[in-house]
């Protein structure tokens, strides 16, 4: 009888033990078991815009490191805010996904009083592209370089002019930096996107615009148009011999267009990290990283604690200069 007792004794304490280690495996099981489904994502823009075209260029990758299908959904309107709303309200599963703008998550905030959703309410995975800028001049300007951009401007205060893609734009925010951190008085022209503003700097009829590369680089190297400098923090292999704003004399200068890939907050650690594991995958990859490059844009992947400090310094940034250049929204 004693011996029997012992057995049974020993029997439950394995049981016990066999018990405690499945619960233990419960995390890796989930881990290992996601995406059982397809995954939605959000894109803040109309079909065929840059953020539309960088998520699809990525999809086989991401498809085949995931093992599942993406569903991309267009909601475009009020500057990103609509789908990031969406997405914020949505079920922190991990098959509800968005593709967040930089002006709806750093600039809206400041220029809108009532927002649908808050930072707090999405959970960041990783930039995905910077879209850098340059500041270009009509051919009859008489400045090469940004030197000779500034001592022209302090010349005639006031009197000269930047256009841009249109109001509380990333070009709208590149062409304010660009005034306030080298001291000068120019007018800011907004236009309804970057191919008006490109049409009439060449024309002369503005001397100076701030454009995106696909509306400007053919014109820059046949000459039409000459490049002052570009926005982003370093030179741009499309454009290798323009040299940045920062490197032609306005230290620590960067301004550039981007969008990252969010999830609902409160979706699980893993599900983020494994996400950040197939989209910065796909990001790295030479042939997806030469498409996303021909829509002028450079990939950016990062881990999501990059991209949540990333977006705390670009909303700080913006903020400030949004107060002090009295920036409103359009």
């Amino acid at each position: 009888m004693e011996e029997e007792n012992v057995f049974h004794v020993a029997r439950r304490r394995i049981l016990a033990a066999l018990t405690a280690a499945s619960f233990a495996m419960l995390p890796l099981a989930a881990q290992a078991a996601y995406p059982e489904q397809l995954i939605k994502i959000i894109v803040t823009f109309p079909p065929g815009g840059s953020a539309d075209t960088v998520i699809r260029a990525l999809e086989p990758v991401v498809t085949a490191e995931l093992k599942q299908g993406l569903v991309i959904e267009n909601r475009a309107g009020a500057g990103g805010n609509i789908g990031m709303a969406a997405v914020a309200q949505a079920k922190p599963d991990g098959y509800t996904l968005g593709v967040a703008p930089a002006g709806a998550l750093t600039v809206n905030p400041h220029l809108n009083a009532a927002m649908p959703f808050a930072l707090k309410d999405l959970a960041p995975i990783t930039l995905l592209a910077e879209i850098p800028f340059v500041l270009v001049a009509s051919a009859n300007v008489p400045a090469r370089n940004t030197a000779e951009t500034i001592a022209l401007a302090k010349a005639r205060p006031g009197a000269l002019s930047i256009g841009h893609g249109g109001n509380s734009t990333a070009m709208h925010l590149t062409a304010a930096l660009f005034t306030q951190r080298s001291g000068i008085a120019m007018e800011l022209v907004p236009y309804r996107g970057t191919g008006p503003a490109a049409v009439d700097v060449l024309a002369g009829h503005v001397p100076f615009a701030v454009l995106d590369i696909p509306a400007s680089r053919q014109l820059i190297l046949d000459g039409k148009l000459n490049a002052i400098g570009v926005s982003s923090a370093r030179r741009l292999p499309s454009l290798p011999d323009v040299p940045t704003l920062a490197e032609s004399g306005i230290a620590g200068f960067e301004s550039v267009g981007w969008f990252g890939l969010v999830a609902p907050a409160g979706t699980p650690a893993d599900v983020i990290g494994r996400l950040n594991e197939a989209f910065t995958k796909a990001l790295k990859d030479p042939a997806v990283a030469e498409k996303i490059r021909t829509l002028g844009a450079e990939p950016a992947p990062t881990s999501p604690e990059q991209f949540s400090r990333f977006i705390e310094s670009e909303s700080a940034k913006w903020g400030k200069l949004i107060s002090e250049a009295g920036i409103k929204a359009n």
